[in-house]
């Protein structure tokens, strides 16, 4: 029987790194994202796995579009045994004497809104079946506020890092669990959207998406009866 997980953000960064290593260690996979292009070239990454993935266009913001979508997974696929909710934005004009109305609430949207959204979608499964691996990809700046990550985007990884600790306080008596990992600088296209795009040299001294997708795997290979409730990881 397949042993089904589901990635938002599937599409590129730190999703995409986590769908090869999930497919690469036996899980079939859900990429869920906007695009679709990007979602088959994850597909197409995964090679001579390529069948253990299927993807699905998804604007995880949308909480309409989500219940559709997990009442089909769990319908026409299987049961969903990990949930890694990778999918995250930002905004160059991101400071408080800059940021708009339209980028706070997308931030917090996809951030945060997005992620609760999904385990919603997905958690009610994992109870009734008393299994479930949850892991919510946040940042450093959810453990303390910098300038370089601007206020909605703070607030929005704050948030999650409380979705985290609440989900293990109501349901670890019920065989749920759930990760939240804090990175620091990752190379992705994330970093397109900062106010002053890194360049190549400070870009090589940062984690790769790769790097991320290994503490998730880490998580979600534990026993059922461990938990890493939080994993902090920054460049050396």
């Amino acid at each position: 029987m397949n042993r089904w997980a589901v990635v938002t953000g599937g599409g590129s960064g730190v999703g995409r790194a986590t769908v090869l290593a999930l497919v690469s260690a036996g899980w079939s996979v859900v990429a869920l994202g906007r695009r679709r292009s990007a979602l088959e070239e994850t597909r197409s990454l995964a090679g001579a796995l390529a069948g253990r993935v299927t993807v699905m266009e998804c604007d995880i913001a949308q909480q309409d579009a989500v219940r559709e979508v997990g009442r089909r997974i769990e319908t026409e696929l299987g049961p969903v045994e990990v949930l890694v909710n990778a999918a995250g934005t930002n905004a160059p004009q991101r400071a408080l004497e800059v940021l708009s109305d339209a980028d706070y609430r997308s931030m917090m949207d996809t951030n945060l809104n997005g992620a609760y959204h999904c385990v919603q979608a997905f958690l009610p499964g994992m109870r009734q079946r008393g299994s479930g691996t949850i892991v919510n990809i946040i940042s450093d700046a959810g453990k303390q506020a910098s300038p370089k990550a601007g206020p909605a985007y703070v607030m929005s990884k704050f948030g999650l890092a409380g979705l985290t600790q609440a989900i293990n306080a109501e349901e670890r008596s019920r065989g749920v669990r759930a990760i939240g990992i804090f990175p620091g600088d990752i190379d992705t296209p994330l970093l397109n959207r900062r106010p002053v795009v890194p360049d190549a040299s400070a870009r090589a001294r940062m984690m790769q998406p790769e790097d991320i997708a290994a503490c998730a795997m880490l998580a979600i290979q534990l026993p059922s009866r461990a938990v890493i409730e939080e994993l902090v990881i920054r460049p050396r």
